[in-house]
């Protein structure tokens, strides 16, 4: 590893920027839930891409989402739905950093993961989430009837 054992923050900054991927990547690891702790007997694990990840600090703190994307570069992580708009309107994914995330389920397609977390055979399989491609759109909501009233509607009424 390229670490130093200078204190000076401009050699410590350096050392974190020259890293290779390898040690980068060994990084950005989140821990665990406190019910994935004690399945898999770990405390944190390297964040993948569909692992899903709960927000312990911030302006999305306690939502639950999805891992879109990990950037080993940056060492930050995109989840879906975080998005910040910019001035012109448009949204941009939030980059977070993986100290700010807690594991809540894995993805465990991958045979060598589960090879690591010692997963039994069987186990785990319909945790991992399934890739949601499909060519027909979402059905639509049916649009709110005459009939039905609004809370505020109804207590006018009575």
């Amino acid at each position: 590893m390229t670490m130093t054992t200078s204190s000076l923050p401009r050699k410590q900054r350096a050392s974190m920027y020259n890293r290779h991927n390898v040690e980068k990547r060994r990084q950005l690891r989140a821990p665990l839930s406190t019910e994935l702790r004690t399945r898999y007997a770990r405390r944190n694990v390297t964040i993948r891409k569909g692992d899903t990840a709960r927000i312990i600090s911030g302006s999305f703190e306690g939502r639950e989402e999805r891992v879109a994307k990990v950037n080993v570069r940056d060492g930050t992580v995109t989840l879906d739905n975080v998005t910040l708009k910019k001035a012109d309107a448009k949204l941009k994914p939030l980059p977070l950093k993986p100290a700010h995330l807690v594991l809540t389920r894995l993805n465990l397609a991958d045979p060598w993961r589960r090879q690591r977390l010692k997963v039994p055979e069987g186990e785990g399989l319909e945790e991992s989430p399934a890739p949601s491609i499909s060519s027909t759109p979402p059905a639509e909501k049916p649009a709110a009837t005459a009939t039905s009233e609004s809370p505020k509607a109804k207590e006018a009424s009575e």
